[in-house]
């Protein structure tokens, strides 16, 4: 082989590697990110653990909420659903991020059914919201009365969302706070009321003290066919009062989604979506959530974000993806979250054994790391909640 010939093999072997780091995280880097490493939150073979959240308390604590029920092939059933009548909100803690409680302690158990994606959020005070939703399952003679519409799933009938809050860092919790029905909604709960607003998004406290919070809502006798609308509190969570439409459209559905508000003040919505092959959209408005220009497709398939400002004020967005290869995906924006369609993709996690993976919710660490929750599965194995520490190059 001549010199020329092994020169370019390996100019070949250098440039593929380089390629290949700008999408991952490669060496360290004074602007770029770099992976740290990936740890296991909490994982137990008897349950299926779902939909993290994560918030740094004021006395320095690390806080996960999540979603955890039976595994359902213990009792030799086929599988787990996202659906359980024993599903409850757990939390671990951690003082590192690395090493976290064995045990988890209970955060709620709905008295009428199973709960739902725990959503954090800590306000500046210190106080904690957590917004959920859940599940009624009812017997067939039950099922035949219910009033119409309802929407249902797996033999449980949706009950609609509550917020919980907590005043002494998570040791208890009160409520539940049901919000008002967005009007949209055409779904009545078991007991023949209104569903309350629900979601599974994260809730962002403005400069203000409002507390804006992305809600979702079912248009018409299509189950799927949802639009977001814009909640507001002004009394840190104990009530909430209708703001705007966020996104809605004639075929597109709008779901689980975050909002986020710039150093402009411009509140940011990043919005999940169904029939259209999962493409991550984005919705602003400029007005304090008066109202919302016209949503728009990020360039990008990924689902459901979450948004985190980083020191430099540049904002981590993450999200799982539910493609091969499965795994869990981030990208740095500017401030103004206005540079979405040309920022980098960032990849976590490509290690997953199928789609049931994601729901990516960001903490930061210390003032240059930052831990990125997320549910996981290797080999289609036990769902678990895992973790990965990043160094974002602030």
């Amino acid at each position: 082989m001549n010199t020329l010939r092994i020169y370019m093999l390996v100019a070949a072997l250098v440039i593929g590697q380089v390629a290949h780091a700008s999408t991952d995280f490669g060496p360290d880097s004074l602007k770029g990110p770099r992976k740290v490493r990936d740890v296991i939150i909490y994982e137990d073979a008897r349950f299926y653990s779902t939909f993290p959240s994560v918030v740094k308390k004021k006395d320095g604590e690390i806080l996960v909420a999540f979603r955890r029920a039976p595994e359902r092939k213990n009792f030799g059933e086929k599988s787990s659903s996202h659906v359980d009548p024993n599903s409850y909100l757990v939390t671990v803690k951690s003082k590192d991020g690395v090493t976290w409680t064995q045990e988890p302690e209970l955060l709620y158990a709905h008295p009428f059914g199973g709960s739902q994606d725990p959503c954090l959020l800590q306000l500046k005070d210190g106080t904690l919201l957590c917004a959920s939703y859940g599940w009624a399952f009812l017997r067939p003679d039950g099922m035949e009365k219910l009033k119409q519409p309802y929407f249902e799933t797996s033999g449980a009938v949706f009950l609609g969302g509550y917020i919980l809050r907590s005043t002494d860092g998570a040791k208890t919790w009160k409520g539940p706070i049901y919000p008002p029905r967005v009007q949209p909604e055409i779904n009545l709960d078991p007991f023949g009321k209104p569903v309350a607003a629900y979601n599974r998004g994260a809730m962002y406290e403005g400069k203000d003290g409002r507390i804006f919070w992305v809600v979702a809502a079912s248009e018409s006798n299509k189950p799927k066919r949802t639009s977001n609308h814009l909640l507001v509190s002004e009394d840190k969570g104990m009530s909430w009062k209708y703001s705007s439409v966020v996104a809605t459209d004639e075929k597109a559905s709008f779901n689980e989604t975050s909002i986020y508000e710039t150093p402009k003040g411009d509140l940011v919505a990043f919005l999940r979506t169904a029939e259209m092959n999962d493409q991550a959209c984005i919705a602003r408005s400029t007005d304090g959530g008066k109202t919302f220009g016209k949503w728009e497709q990020m360039g990008f398939q990924g689902h459901p974000m979450q948004a985190m400002r980083l020191p430099d004020k540049r904002v981590l967005l993450v999200y799982g993806y539910r493609h091969k290869p499965y795994g869990i995906r981030a990208r740095i924006l500017n401030a103004e979250c206005t540079d979405f369609a040309t920022s980098k993709e960032i990849v976590l996690r490509e290690d997953g054994g199928g789609s049931d993976i994601g729901y990516p919710w960001a903490v930061q660490l210390n003032p240059k790391e930052v831990l990125v929750t997320y549910y996981f599965n290797i080999g289609n194995g036990t769902r678990h909640i895992a973790g990965t520490i990043l160094q974002t190059g602030n």
